[in-house]
């Protein structure tokens, strides 16, 4: 049975992050920016590395737990990276704000949730639905890179980029290597690179 005061908090909360994500990327976004974008950005270890060898990038990082956006905040702020910004928002609901007149040129989606559990696989980020949404947002020729250590996520990513009509895979080298702390404790991994059709 649905409760109408749970339900209506619930809904007060997400205006309320909704506003000020949209204040947030209004202030770090000028018209025509084109960013690289990180989902689930972690404490910022590889948007930071990849902000300091890109000088010329305009960089975002976003992940839903705050405490650690806190710790990459300081993390750029100790590094002293202006063209680096990390924000605490859902995927969706960043998409879903992203000025119409800036664009995506590059995503990284590094060792997301796998979400292992066939029940909970509707919680995956790569889905029809949020490649619409990214592909909505991005410039032609936009690549987003996936890098995961779940061999049965990345067979499903896979599949879901080859039956998408936006993305196709491409063969490139990994753009930046920087081993994050997934990445360390990792047996193995698996990436691929997609890109947006014109």
């Amino acid at each position: 049975m649905e409760n109408p005061a749970r339900t209506a908090a619930y809904h007060a909360l997400i205006e309320e992050r909704r506003r000020a994500l949209r204040k947030d990327l209004t202030r770090i976004l000028p018209p025509g920016t084109m960013l690289t974008w990180e989902v689930g950005c972690g404490h910022g270890h590889f948007l930071a590395a990849y902000a300091q060898a890109h000088p010329d990038r305009l960089c975002v990082g976003i992940d839903i737990i705050g405490e650690r956006i806190e710790r990459a905040v300081r993390k750029r702020d100790r590094a002293r990276l202006g063209n680096l910004h990390f924000l605490q928002a859902d995927a969706r609901l960043f998409l879903e704000e992203f000025p119409s007149s800036a664009s995506l040129a590059e995503i990284f989606v590094l060792y997301p949730d796998p979400w292992p559990k066939l029940r909970h696989h509707k919680h995956r980020l790569i889905q029809p639905d949020f490649l619409n949404a990214a592909a909505a947002r991005a410039r032609n020729g936009c690549h987003l890179h996936f890098r995961t250590d779940y061999q049965p996520y990345y067979e499903s990513a896979v599949l879901t980029f080859e039956e998408h009509p936006r993305w196709r895979l491409i063969r490139a080298d990994w753009p930046f290597e920087f081993e994050t702390v997934f990445q360390q404790r990792a047996e193995s991994y698996h990436s691929l690179t997609a890109e947006l059709r014109s």
